[in-house]
């Protein structure tokens, strides 16, 4: 019996002090995700029995369809509870997804301090450092002993998101240096912090792109990072864990474009199917329109299609073929980017690279493709394709996979140069492309070739 079965034949058991006693030993995560699968009254009564401590948490786990749901059925009084056990960056991500009315009843139940702190994040862009950083980290001051610091850690430690690495800050709150807990537990208790602490902090700046301090926390293993104002004034740090929700949210943002598809926050099975249809009509409206293109393409060429009617069956392959080798590349690209392994600097080497794939990819294509024409479509299907219409399927097949994998390349990279999102320059655009290219090319090298044409 799974989770979502356990809890509903409790509820319906009216077992509440079983019910208790089977969440309380399970995870905030599994909880949430076990909720979301009743129906709102069965939340409703579920969520009642958890400690305040775990409702918190499990709260935040929550969808924020069921957060508001909740949200409207409390007190001005249990709303104040549950925003006390709640991280700053925490309620802040729930305030930026919940409608008018409910923001109202978040910051009239909050005090004045946490207030001040929510508009203060709240005023950061959408895509900075500041706007997922949170406000509880454990500072201590350089003149410290290491007793007095161990002291001050766990005085205040159980109010902040992580006390694993401290910050010790000036009374101007400057951000001086960064100890480890580590640190101070191997030091002696007399010695000052100031002494062992690492003066050398790497940090971001509150508007920093959250993209590129994820990257930084990735490149040397931190567990948190401090975020500074224009002052070097230490005003949040921002965790692994929300670091992991950027490159989540990043990477499936990134996927959706690669796929043609304008991004959306919610999960699949929550947005609805007149959404789900808005997100998707635009790339296709467009793919198609520009797919014109192929077709005046076709349409031009229809005396030598006409002369030579053995070419039109090899159009699919043509087009998929250099779709495909242009895809690959722009794939390749697109990730190299996101990492920070390509820069625009490096576009030289990149297509100098890539050509010489292409050369291989095409030359390997080009020879199996002509023996399957003489072998499989002429023999065994019986199709009667002439040489010379094979010989112009091969070389089309090494040209159009050359400019496949130009374009796949440096599409991505002149997009990011001009400050565009790279995935958006993926497959289907990228195809599309590629189509109207393979077609010029096969057609200008059959009048060549082909001497009745």
């Amino acid at each position: 019996m799974d989770m979502k079965e356990k809890i509903a034949e409790l509820l319906e058991q009216k077992n509440y002090a079983g019910l208790k006693e089977y969440l309380s030993a399970e995870t905030p995560q599994d909880i949430a995700q076990a909720l979301s699968d009743l129906d709102e009254e069965q939340i409703l009564v579920a969520y009642r029995v958890l400690p305040k401590e775990t409702a918190a948490e499990v709260f935040v786990e929550m969808p924020p369809e069921e957060q508001e749901m909740l949200i409207k059925t409390f007190s001005d009084a249990q709303l104040k509870l549950l925003l006390d056990e709640m991280y700053m960056d925490d309620t802040v991500d729930i305030i930026e997804e919940m409608p008018a009315n409910v923001v109202k009843r978040i910051l009239r139940s909050s005090d004045p301090e946490t207030r001040k702190q929510i508009n203060e994040l709240l005023h950061y862009p959408e895509d900075s450092a500041g706007s997922i950083m949170t406000t509880e980290y454990v500072t201590l001051r350089e003149n410290m002993t290491v007793e007095e610091a161990l002291l001050r850690i766990r005085r205040t430690g159980i109010d902040k998101e992580t006390v694993y690495t401290c910050y010790v800050t000036s009374p101007a709150r400057v951000l001086l240096g960064v100890v480890s807990v580590k640190d101070l537990l191997v030091a002696s208790d007399d010695q000052i912090v100031g002494d062992i602490m690492d003066s050398h902090v790497i940090y971001a700046n509150t508007n920093e792109d959250k993209e590129d301090v994820v990257k930084e926390m990735a490149k040397y293993d931190f567990l948190a990072m401090p975020v500074v104002d224009k002052e070097k004034r230490l005003v949040g740090i921002v965790t692994l864990d929300d670091a992991v929700d950027v490159l989540t949210d990043e990477a499936t943002e990134d996927i959706e474009k690669m796929a043609a598809i304008v991004p959306s926050d919610k999960p699949y099975l929550r947005t609805g199917v007149f959404e789900t249809w808005r997100k998707r009509i635009p790339w296709l409206l467009l793919l198609m329109v520009s797919a014109t293109f192929t077709g005046q393409i076709i349409t031009g060429f229809e005396a030598a299609l006409a002369s030579s009617v053995a070419l039109t069956a090899f159009i699919p392959m043509l087009m998929d073929t250099g779709g495909n080798a242009g895809s690959q590349a722009s794939v390749t690209i697109i990730r190299g980017l996101a990492l920070g392994e390509i820069e625009m600097k490096d576009v030289f080497r990149v297509i100098w690279k890539e050509l010489r794939v292409a050369l291989m990819c095409g030359a390997v294509l080009s020879v199996c493709n002509f023996g399957k024409i003489m072998l499989v479509d002429n023999l065994i299907f019986g199709n009667d394709v002439p040489v010379n219409v094979a010989l112009v399927v091969c070389l089309t097949i090494i040209v159009t996979i050359f400019f496949s994998k130009l374009v796949g390349s440096t599409l991505p990279m002149i997009a990011k140069k001009l400050g565009f999102d790279p995935a958006v320059m993926a497959s289907p655009f990228i195809t599309t492309i590629v189509d109207a290219l393979s077609l010029l090319v096969y057609f200008g090298i059959a009048t060549v070739v082909i001497t009745n044409l």
